[in-house]
């Protein structure tokens, strides 16, 4: 089986009975950083009886196969990343593609994502939304990706690199509009977490100065357009306000303004034309 382990991304605390068990029981751990992995079962009093592998970008093709063939001799594989749920935007999803392939039952320990909880207490609309993981380094590259994006209603989470964040939020106000509300996340579950809200117009402000530890950004989408009001009802508004009272030039220019409408349509409905 192959075994999906969620980290934590911050406190130990947070990390799952399940997952302790996990760790001291499979036959091979394929780990982002072996280093690491060795200090969380240290930290979890977990005495790791398995073979450890490192797992991470750079031999992720090769690395996949060979565990592959491990699955496919009965053993049970854990792959686990530094912090979070492997495959989100962090390797796993190559081994699982070729197990599931494979007929290679997959099973997940579930844990901490940084993804959804920036978006739980970022403030913003959670009913939708999309990962868009780590924008591109290059400037154009970047500015042409948000463009894509300027039109999307659901709310994004991105993964920045803090030495990046000035630059990148800078983009996205120049794609989004510096009023579009957001949330830079910092340091999720640590000691010197922070989420600090905003328009991308001043949070892109405030990342001028030194901002350090690992960073979620939340963007909320593109409100929905909403439908014009039908002209009769319009015309029927100005009916009204005629009859309280008001003059029939006031209650065209007050209906139109509020409406958002051009003046000469309102009146020209109003008078038949």
């Amino acid at each position: 089986m192959l075994i999906l382990a969620g980290a934590p991304i911050g406190q130990m605390g947070d990390a799952s009975p399940r997952l302790r068990e996990a760790l001291g029981t499979a036959d091979v751990i394929a780990a982002e950083d072996t280093r690491r992995l060795r200090r969380l079962a240290s930290d979890l009093d977990v005495t790791v009886t398995g073979r450890v592998v490192s797992y991470y970008d750079a031999n992720e093709a090769a690395r996949a196969r060979e565990l592959l063939d491990a699955l496919l001799h009965g053993q049970t594989v854990m792959v686990i990343t530094d912090a979070g749920m492997p495959g989100v935007s962090d390797p796993g999803y190559r081994l699982t593609h070729l197990a599931v392939e494979a007929g290679v039952p997959v099973t997940a320990l579930p844990g901490p994502s940084a993804v959804t909880t920036a978006l739980a207490v970022s403030g913003l609309p959670s009913d939708r939304f999309c990962f868009e993981g780590f924008p591109p380094r290059k400037p154009g590259e970047r500015a042409r990706r948000f463009t894509s994006l300027a039109e999307e209603e659901r709310t994004m989470v991105f993964f920045e690199a803090p030495h990046r964040l000035p630059a990148c939020l800078e983009a996205m106000a120049e794609a989004f509009g510096p009023d579009r509300p957001a949330a830079v996340c910092r340091e999720l579950t640590k000691t010197y977490e922070e989420v600090r809200r905003g328009p991308l117009g001043e949070l892109a402000e405030w990342a001028q100065g030194e901002v350090r530890g690992e960073i979620t950004l939340v963007v909320a989408g593109r409100p929905p357009e909403t439908e014009p009001p039908a002209m009769e009802d319009l015309v029927a508004e100005v009916a009204r306000r005629e009859a309280s009272g008001v003059s029939r030039k006031h209650a065209i220019v007050d209906v139109a303004k509020s409406a958002g409408v051009p003046k000469r349509d309102l009146y020209n409905a109003v008078h038949g034309g």
